[in-house]
């Protein structure tokens, strides 16, 4: 009978979704990777409230969580080609086209909270060229997700020093963080996102890369019981709206989705500390041992990553060397 219950109820909330979408003047469509309990997905759902109140539901907004319309890997394209209305991609994704976005990536760059905040800026050296050369994919970014410091995954103890590296598969979703594996004595995988849970379960790969509100919200502990938090990068995701489809909304439509985006950015950025602190303590909760590398073995890291900047540079020539020099200035 509960289960009865509950499909009659999940039944009635589609038909009110679609009923409410059909109603509407204008319906995005939003794809993302993780969870909708995930703060990502937490984030979409306050952008979603904010729009349909402000708008008094002449724009509807439909999430499509968990990969179930598009894996990560596949977001750029579909928005880009205008096969659905607006995604979350992590930054990383556009570095075919726009490889000066593994700048967030170069290990141990963004080392402060106050560094990734100047970057992050929408007037900022760095972020600025980014939004405006993701224009030319075909999208057009609405706002920037903080998704915090990148720490990794092991079995049976921490990564202490490169030398643990040595000879392990590692699963990355970069192909600058594939570099800094690379550059370590490591061999990188590149798997989405919603396939890390398989992976590391199989043994696809033995150390992972991640965010460790990532670890909460799609229960990694469960395969996986140790973090080493070097926070080596930052992961940004961006919220991205097909261009063609933007420029066609009226003004009054266009005024509410970056009143409600603005207000979406800004929230997540400010609630990103509580969020990893949050997670940290469930992972300890569900049985990790959370490790922090001491001062002697971060300096191991950063010597061991010279190599990462120098091939960062090669591919992105001035640009690239420009992104630098500001964030050094930072």
């Amino acid at each position: 009978m509960k289960h009865t219950v509950l499909g009659a109820v999940s039944a009635v909330a589609l038909a009110m979704g679609t009923f409410a979408a059909e109603a509407a003047e204008t319906t995005l469509r939003i794809t993302l990777q993780l969870p909708l309990k995930s703060h990502l997905g937490q984030n979409l759902a306050l952008f979603k409230d904010e729009v349909e109140s402000a708008s008094n539901g002449d724009i509807a907004v439909e999430i499509y969580d968990s990969a179930q319309l598009y894996k990560d890997n596949e977001v750029p394209q579909a928005v880009g080609s205008g096969s659905i209305e607006m995604g979350v991609a992590s930054l990383t994704r556009y570095v075919g086209d726009i490889p000066a976005v593994d700048v967030f990536y170069q290990p141990f760059l963004f080392d402060t909270e106050e560094k990734v905040r100047k970057a992050v800026s929408p007037d900022s050296p760095i972020r600025s060229p980014i939004d405006a050369a993701i224009k030319d994919t075909g999208s057009t970014v609405l706002w920037w997700q903080a998704y915090g410091g990148a720490i990794m995954l092991s079995n049976g103890g921490p990564i202490k020093s490169p030398a643990d590296m040595e000879g392990k598969k590692v699963r990355v979703f970069s192909k600058t963080l594939g570099d800094f594996v690379q550059a370590t004595g490591g061999a990188p995988t590149i798997i989405s996102g919603s396939e890390q849970y398989l992976a590391y379960q199989r043994g696809t790969v033995d150390i992972g890369m991640t965010g460790v509100s990532g670890v909460q919200s799609r229960s990694l502990w469960e395969v996986m019981d140790t973090i080493t938090v070097t926070n080596h990068a930052d992961i940004e995701f961006i919220v991205v709206v097909n261009t063609e489809f933007w420029d066609g909304l009226p003004d009054a439509h266009k005024e509410i989705i970056e009143a409600a985006a603005k207000k979406a950015e800004d929230t997540v950025r400010e609630e990103m500390a509580g969020i990893e602190a949050a997670a940290y303590a469930a992972a300890e909760e569900n049985g990790m041992t959370i490790y922090t590398p001491t001062a002697d073995e971060i300096a191991a890291w950063k010597e061991a990553s010279q190599p990462v900047y120098d091939t960062f540079l090669e591919r992105t020539g001035d640009t690239g060397k420009a992104m630098l020099e500001a964030a050094r200035d930072f």
